[in-house]
Protein backbone atom coordinates (compact mmCIF):
# COMPACT_ATOMS: atom_id res chain seq x y z
CA UNK A 1 0.00 0.00 0.00
CA UNK A 2 1.39 3.27 -1.14
CA UNK A 3 2.33 5.42 1.98
CA UNK A 4 1.84 9.43 1.63
CA UNK A 5 3.71 10.75 4.59
CA UNK A 6 1.85 13.27 6.28
CA UNK A 7 2.34 14.91 9.88
CA UNK A 8 -0.76 15.17 12.41
CA UNK A 9 -2.14 18.38 13.43
CA UNK A 10 -2.09 17.10 17.42
CA UNK A 11 1.25 16.71 18.62
CA UNK A 12 0.64 13.58 20.38
CA UNK A 13 2.90 11.53 22.77
CA UNK A 14 3.16 7.88 21.37
CA UNK A 15 1.81 8.95 17.95
CA UNK A 16 2.77 6.58 15.46
CA UNK A 17 3.82 9.18 12.80
CA UNK A 18 7.40 7.23 12.50
CA UNK A 19 6.07 3.69 11.83
CA UNK A 20 3.58 4.20 9.55
CA UNK A 21 5.43 2.46 6.62
CA UNK A 22 5.62 -0.78 9.11
CA UNK A 23 2.14 -0.28 10.60
CA UNK A 24 0.86 -0.42 6.67
CA UNK A 25 3.09 -3.14 5.69
CA UNK A 26 1.09 -5.31 8.42
CA UNK A 27 -2.49 -4.57 7.63
CA UNK A 28 -4.23 -6.38 5.34
CA UNK A 29 -5.94 -4.79 2.63
CA UNK A 30 -9.99 -4.22 3.25
CA UNK A 31 -13.11 -1.83 2.52
CA UNK A 32 -12.70 -0.49 5.74
CA UNK A 33 -10.03 0.29 8.42
CA UNK A 34 -11.55 0.44 12.26
CA UNK A 35 -9.27 2.85 14.96
CA UNK A 36 -10.54 2.08 18.25
CA UNK A 37 -7.68 4.53 19.72
CA UNK A 38 -7.23 7.06 17.01
CA UNK A 39 -5.20 9.58 19.16
CA UNK A 40 -3.70 12.25 16.56
CA UNK A 41 -4.70 9.82 13.70
CA UNK A 42 -1.47 8.98 11.85
CA UNK A 43 -2.16 5.86 10.38
CA UNK A 44 -5.63 6.94 9.27
CA UNK A 45 -3.48 9.85 7.72
CA UNK A 46 -0.96 7.70 6.29
CA UNK A 47 -3.00 4.66 4.94
CA UNK A 48 -5.53 4.66 1.62
CA UNK A 49 -8.75 2.96 2.53
CA UNK A 50 -12.04 3.32 0.95
CA UNK A 51 -13.79 3.67 4.30
CA UNK A 52 -12.95 4.43 7.85
CA UNK A 53 -14.53 4.57 11.72
CA UNK A 54 -12.09 6.27 14.08
CA UNK A 55 -12.80 5.92 17.36
CA UNK A 56 -11.49 7.46 20.63
CA UNK A 57 -12.51 7.36 24.54
CA UNK A 58 -11.94 11.33 24.71
CA UNK A 59 -15.01 12.96 24.30
CA UNK A 60 -13.00 16.39 23.62
CA UNK A 61 -10.93 14.68 20.68
CA UNK A 62 -13.77 13.14 19.00
CA UNK A 63 -16.19 16.58 18.90
CA UNK A 64 -12.78 18.67 17.76
CA UNK A 65 -12.54 16.15 14.59
CA UNK A 66 -16.09 16.15 13.60
CA UNK A 67 -16.26 20.32 14.00
CA UNK A 68 -12.85 19.84 11.30
CA UNK A 69 -14.64 17.62 9.32
CA UNK A 70 -18.14 19.33 8.95
CA UNK A 71 -16.98 23.37 9.92
CA UNK A 72 -13.08 23.69 8.96
CA UNK A 73 -13.11 27.28 7.53
CA UNK A 74 -14.77 28.45 10.93
CA UNK A 75 -12.72 25.61 13.24
CA UNK A 76 -9.38 27.19 11.37
CA UNK A 77 -10.13 30.77 11.16
CA UNK A 78 -11.35 31.17 14.80
CA UNK A 79 -8.53 29.41 16.14
CA UNK A 80 -5.75 31.69 14.15
CA UNK A 81 -5.84 34.06 16.97
CA UNK A 82 -4.90 31.94 19.39
CA UNK A 83 -1.57 31.08 18.12
CA UNK A 84 0.21 34.65 18.91
CA UNK A 85 3.12 36.13 21.21
CA UNK A 86 -0.06 37.07 23.42
CA UNK A 87 -0.78 33.64 23.95
CA UNK A 88 2.20 32.43 24.52
CA UNK A 89 2.90 32.74 27.87
CA UNK A 90 2.19 31.06 31.32
CA UNK A 91 -0.27 32.96 32.88
CA UNK A 92 -2.58 33.45 29.95
CA UNK A 93 -2.14 28.97 29.12
CA UNK A 94 -3.09 28.45 32.62
CA UNK A 95 -6.06 30.57 32.69
CA UNK A 96 -7.57 29.21 29.31
CA UNK A 97 -6.92 25.96 30.78
CA UNK A 98 -9.32 26.45 33.43
CA UNK A 99 -11.42 28.10 30.68
CA UNK A 100 -11.05 24.80 29.00
CA UNK A 101 -12.07 23.12 31.93
CA UNK A 102 -15.41 24.93 32.92
CA UNK A 103 -16.78 25.73 29.68
CA UNK A 104 -19.41 23.41 27.85
CA UNK A 105 -19.73 25.56 24.51
CA UNK A 106 -18.37 22.57 22.20
CA UNK A 107 -16.71 25.32 19.70
CA UNK A 108 -14.63 27.14 22.19
CA UNK A 109 -13.49 23.40 23.77
CA UNK A 110 -12.35 22.48 20.47
CA UNK A 111 -10.67 25.35 19.99
CA UNK A 112 -8.73 25.28 23.76
CA UNK A 113 -8.16 21.45 22.91
CA UNK A 114 -6.06 22.67 19.89
CA UNK A 115 -4.64 25.62 21.88
CA UNK A 116 -3.37 23.48 24.95
CA UNK A 117 -2.01 20.47 22.49
CA UNK A 118 0.22 22.69 21.00
CA UNK A 119 1.24 24.72 23.72
CA UNK A 120 0.64 22.71 26.64
CA UNK A 121 4.31 20.20 27.56
CA UNK A 122 5.48 17.74 25.13
CA UNK A 123 2.17 16.91 23.38
CA UNK A 124 0.66 15.17 26.30
CA UNK A 125 -2.96 14.77 27.03
CA UNK A 126 -3.98 14.07 30.25
CA UNK A 127 -7.46 14.52 32.70
CA UNK A 128 -7.52 13.88 36.76
CA UNK A 129 -9.57 11.74 38.05
CA UNK A 130 -12.40 14.48 38.01
CA UNK A 131 -12.27 14.93 34.42
CA UNK A 132 -10.20 18.19 34.10
CA UNK A 133 -7.51 18.88 32.03
CA UNK A 134 -4.17 19.38 33.79
CA UNK A 135 -1.37 18.90 31.73
CA UNK A 136 1.24 22.17 32.48
CA UNK A 137 2.52 24.43 30.67
CA UNK A 138 5.28 23.51 27.33
CA UNK A 139 7.32 26.89 27.11
CA UNK A 140 7.68 26.50 23.35
CA UNK A 141 8.92 29.67 21.57
CA UNK A 142 6.78 30.07 19.10
CA UNK A 143 4.39 27.11 18.84
CA UNK A 144 3.40 25.67 15.52
CA UNK A 145 -0.04 26.65 13.89
CA UNK A 146 -0.93 23.78 11.90
CA UNK A 147 -3.16 25.19 9.37
CA UNK A 148 -2.36 23.08 6.50
CA UNK A 149 -2.41 19.97 8.53
CA UNK A 150 -5.88 20.51 9.72
CA UNK A 151 -7.51 21.40 6.12
CA UNK A 152 -5.74 17.98 4.55
CA UNK A 153 -6.88 16.38 8.24
CA UNK A 154 -9.96 17.89 7.19
CA UNK A 155 -10.56 17.20 3.58
CA UNK A 156 -9.54 13.17 4.09
CA UNK A 157 -12.22 12.87 6.82
CA UNK A 158 -14.82 13.00 4.92
CA UNK A 159 -14.13 9.02 4.52
CA UNK A 160 -14.22 8.61 7.90
CA UNK A 161 -17.11 8.26 10.97
CA UNK A 162 -15.69 9.51 14.15
CA UNK A 163 -17.35 7.70 17.34
CA UNK A 164 -16.50 7.86 20.75
CA UNK A 165 -17.28 4.42 22.64
CA UNK A 166 -15.45 2.09 24.92
CA UNK A 167 -13.19 0.17 22.63
CA UNK A 168 -15.35 -3.32 23.44
CA UNK A 169 -18.42 -1.83 21.66
CA UNK A 170 -16.24 -1.27 18.35
CA UNK A 171 -15.69 -4.66 18.39
CA UNK A 172 -19.56 -5.32 18.37
CA UNK A 173 -19.97 -3.21 15.73
CA UNK A 174 -17.45 -4.09 13.29
CA UNK A 175 -17.92 -6.28 10.49
CA UNK A 176 -16.37 -8.84 7.97
CA UNK A 177 -14.77 -6.78 5.53
CA UNK A 178 -12.84 -4.22 7.60
CA UNK A 179 -9.54 -4.49 9.26
CA UNK A 180 -8.81 -3.15 12.69
CA UNK A 181 -5.64 -1.45 13.93
CA UNK A 182 -5.15 -0.91 17.63
CA UNK A 183 -3.03 1.67 19.20
CA UNK A 184 -4.03 1.35 23.04
CA UNK A 185 -2.26 3.12 25.84
CA UNK A 186 0.99 0.86 26.17
CA UNK A 187 1.18 -1.78 29.17
CA UNK A 188 3.55 -0.43 31.73
CA UNK A 189 7.29 -1.79 31.56
CA UNK A 190 7.31 -1.67 35.20
CA UNK A 191 4.64 -1.54 38.12
CA UNK A 192 6.00 2.63 38.64
CA UNK A 193 5.31 3.12 34.90
CA UNK A 194 1.49 2.87 34.37
CA UNK A 195 0.10 6.30 32.79
CA UNK A 196 -3.31 5.43 32.68
CA UNK A 197 -4.85 9.27 33.05
CA UNK A 198 -5.19 10.19 29.07
CA UNK A 199 -8.95 10.27 29.87
CA UNK A 200 -10.64 10.15 33.32
CA UNK A 201 -11.25 6.72 33.09
CA UNK A 202 -7.94 4.35 33.09
CA UNK A 203 -6.79 1.90 31.01
CA UNK A 204 -6.33 -1.15 33.44
CA UNK A 205 -4.17 -4.46 33.09
CA UNK A 206 -7.91 -6.12 32.73
CA UNK A 207 -8.07 -3.93 29.70
CA UNK A 208 -5.30 -4.63 28.17
CA UNK A 209 -6.24 -8.31 28.94
CA UNK A 210 -9.82 -7.63 27.45
CA UNK A 211 -8.73 -6.35 24.33
CA UNK A 212 -6.41 -9.19 23.54
CA UNK A 213 -9.54 -11.68 24.02
CA UNK A 214 -11.30 -9.35 21.65
CA UNK A 215 -8.65 -9.56 18.99
CA UNK A 216 -8.56 -13.14 19.01
CA UNK A 217 -12.01 -13.40 18.99
CA UNK A 218 -12.31 -10.87 15.98
CA UNK A 219 -9.72 -12.76 13.80
CA UNK A 220 -10.36 -16.33 14.24
CA UNK A 221 -13.97 -16.31 14.85
CA UNK A 222 -15.19 -13.60 12.77
CA UNK A 223 -12.34 -13.25 10.06
CA UNK A 224 -12.09 -9.77 10.95
CA UNK A 225 -8.08 -9.36 11.00
CA UNK A 226 -6.83 -6.91 13.77
CA UNK A 227 -3.78 -5.70 14.24
CA UNK A 228 -1.76 -3.95 17.89
CA UNK A 229 0.56 -1.98 18.34
CA UNK A 230 2.04 -2.32 22.50
CA UNK A 231 5.40 -2.70 24.35
CA UNK A 232 7.32 -6.27 23.16
CA UNK A 233 7.01 -7.81 27.11
CA UNK A 234 6.53 -10.97 28.54
CA UNK A 235 2.77 -10.15 29.36
CA UNK A 236 2.12 -8.82 25.86
CA UNK A 237 3.45 -12.03 24.25
CA UNK A 238 1.63 -14.08 26.21
CA UNK A 239 -1.61 -11.87 26.02
CA UNK A 240 -1.29 -12.26 22.40
CA UNK A 241 -0.94 -15.90 22.04
CA UNK A 242 -1.41 -16.88 18.69
CA UNK A 243 -0.55 -13.75 16.64
CA UNK A 244 1.72 -13.07 14.07
CA UNK A 245 4.38 -10.90 16.21
CA UNK A 246 7.09 -8.51 14.87
CA UNK A 247 9.39 -6.99 17.16
CA UNK A 248 10.43 -2.96 16.26
CA UNK A 249 12.50 -0.63 17.98
CA UNK A 250 11.21 3.06 18.86
CA UNK A 251 12.43 5.87 20.66
CA UNK A 252 10.68 7.48 23.38
CA UNK A 253 9.47 10.64 23.34
CA UNK A 254 7.69 11.28 26.68
CA UNK A 255 10.76 10.88 29.10
CA UNK A 256 11.81 14.29 30.19
CA UNK A 257 14.92 13.67 30.40
CA UNK A 258 16.43 13.98 26.81
CA UNK A 259 19.07 11.85 27.34
CA UNK A 260 16.88 9.17 28.21
CA UNK A 261 14.70 8.93 25.73
CA UNK A 262 16.29 5.28 24.12
CA UNK A 263 14.97 2.67 21.82
CA UNK A 264 12.41 0.34 24.07
CA UNK A 265 11.37 -3.02 22.68
CA UNK A 266 7.84 -2.41 20.69
CA UNK A 267 5.65 -4.95 18.98
CA UNK A 268 3.26 -5.46 16.26
CA UNK A 269 0.67 -8.39 16.95
CA UNK A 270 -1.27 -9.52 13.52
CA UNK A 271 -4.08 -11.84 14.77
CA UNK A 272 -5.18 -12.69 11.00
CA UNK A 273 -6.32 -16.14 9.11
CA UNK A 274 -4.98 -19.30 11.61
CA UNK A 275 -3.38 -19.08 14.96
CA UNK A 276 0.33 -19.32 14.42
CA UNK A 277 0.26 -21.93 17.31
CA UNK A 278 -2.92 -23.30 19.08
CA UNK A 279 -4.23 -21.13 21.72
CA UNK A 280 -4.49 -21.69 25.78
CA UNK A 281 -8.06 -22.01 27.04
Amino acid sequence: MAVSKNRAFLKWAGGKYSLVEQINAHLPEAKKLIEPFVGAGSVFLNSDFPHYVLNDINPDLISLYNRLKNRPDELISDLRGFFSSQHNNEATYYALREEFNQTKDAHYRALLFVYLNRHGYNGLCRYSLKGRFNVPFGRYKKPYFPEREMYHFAEKSQRAKFTCLPFEKVFQYARKGSVIYCDPPYAPMSKTALFTSYSAKQFSLRCQHKLATLSQRAAFKRQIPVLVSNHDLPLTRQMYQGAQITSLNVKRSISQNGSSRKPVGELLALFHGEPVYPIAP
